[in-house]
């Protein structure tokens, strides 16, 4: 019954394609009436849940899918394609998005590590990936469909919003994705801090060392560490983390070398040879790709 009072909630809101405030922090609902086919994008921390239609991410080629079954968890900023190629006035993508306060998370993190049982204790041979599928158990269904109760209703979001946000994050940390967000929040947190760093200074030249460097690490422990965490090596992710932040400004416009630039890259030629490497295309015919994809929706007949 949960489910069927979240679509409630969002079908009252939605009358158009895209996000929807809530007016609760970090909290957005969506409907998504058209197919979009995987493209470039970065996951920030987050949980998408689905009570209607089917999602798809992929990272390092291989594919999540994600359904009103089981939501995503997103410990970590991660380089991904992302779509929604089911998605149709007919069937429709609905769900809710909720951006992840790295504060709330930290201190429930810690605080289950100190005062609950060993079966809360992060385990350091886990290989805990930032990227996680967690089934709907009941504890999660019940907090979201309480947070969600509060829709529309200022003085109770602003009273009770912060309290119910921290329930469905602690059902979030006893759930399946548990391990991985506790050991991006908790303690020893030293990969999610060393991405954290990259992705504020991706316009700058970073080099392995001054990551491992920066989280107390030998470049070795860093390594291996980073590649459980992300399914990428240290060099991988940042090129598919600049890669994929330049290929998502070409895409609302931005001149191909402005892009570059923005990213970190010094040279245009060898961006334009990641770019080509990773996607297929130059950079140029991937921003008239776009152009072309855009036109062609818009002149679509309606349903």
């Amino acid at each position: 019954m949960s489910k069927v009072l979240i679509k409630q909630i969002i079908n009252s809101k939605a009358n158009e394609n895209g996000l929807i405030d809530t007016g609760i922090h970090g909290v957005k609902l969506f409907k998504i009436t058209e197919s979009v086919r995987c493209a470039p994008a970065v996951y920030e921390p987050s949980i998408t849940a689905i009570v209607s239609g089917d999602k798809e991410a992929i990272l390092d080629g291989k594919k999540h899918f994600y359904d009103s079954n089981a939501y995503i968890s997103c410990t970590v900023p991660l380089p991904v394609e992302a779509g929604t190629p089911s998605a149709s006035p007919d069937n429709p993508l609905i769900g809710v998005y909720i951006t992840l306060d790295t504060r709330m998370m930290t201190e429930l993190a810690i605080e289950m590590e100190s005062t609950s049982t060993a079966r809360y204790k992060t385990n350091e041979n886990s290989h805990a990936q930032g990227l996680s599928i967690a089934a709907w158990d009941e504890d999660f269904t019940n907090a979201l469909t309480r947070l969600l109760a509060l829709d529309d209703k200022p003085e109770d979001i602003n009273i009770l919003g912060k309290g119910r946000l921290r329930e469905l994050y602690y059902a979030i940390l006893k759930g399946e994705a548990g391990e991985s967000a506790r050991r991006a929040f908790g303690v020893g947190n030293a990969i999610p801090r060393a991405i954290d760093f990259l992705s504020s200074n991706l316009q700058h030249t970073v080099t392995i060392d001054d990551l491992a460097c920066h989280v107390g690490m030998s470049r070795a422990v860093f390594h291996r560490k980073f590649k459980q965490a992300t399914n990428l090596s240290p060099i991988q992710f940042i090129k598919s983390m600049r890669l994929n932040n330049a290929a998502m400004r070409i895409a609302e416009g931005t001149n191909v070398s402005v892009a570059a630039q923005e990213v970190g890259y010094v040279s245009s030629s060898q961006f334009s040879r990641d770019f080509k490497r990773l996607y297929g295309v130059t950079p140029k015919q991937w921003g008239l790709n776009q152009i072309r994809n855009r036109v062609n929706e818009q002149a679509k007949p309606p349903i």
